[in-house]
């Protein structure tokens, strides 16, 4: 049984605003959840994708690992305290408590990602 469901995949970017609507133009949806760092793009089928302003941005150049790709999912779980101890017996760690209703890991790789309830 997982621990939670997919909610949000989350792209880093200097301006998320100006990336949101482009990618409004290239696969639809709409946009939601705006705020000066942060905008969601939600599609119809009810997925999301959402932009985070990162301060000193670093674009992605791909295929090199000198400035690796940038995203992380946020997982949708219905308790965060309970949540917790899966995650770390699958091989995460604890980054960083955000907020009462997000916590952040590291996968067994190292790519962050996010406990959050709604």
């Amino acid at each position: 049984m997982a621990v939670g469901y997919l909610y949000d995949v989350v792209i880093d970017c200097p301006e998320p605003g100006v990336l949101a609507e482009f990618y409004v133009k290239v696969v639809g949806g709409e946009i939601a959840d705006t705020s000066p760092d942060w905008v969601t793009l939600r599609m119809p089928s009810g997925a999301r994708v959402s932009f985070q302003q990162v301060d000193d941005y670093s674009a992605p150049q791909w295929p090199g690992q000198e400035h690796p790709q940038q995203i992380h999912f946020d997982v949708m779980v219905t308790d965060l305290d309970e949540s917790e101890p899966l995650v770390l017996a699958l091989g995460a760690k604890l980054l960083h408590v955000k907020n009462s209703g997000c916590r952040v890991y590291a996968d067994p790789a190292g790519h962050p990602f996010c406990l959050v309830t709604s």
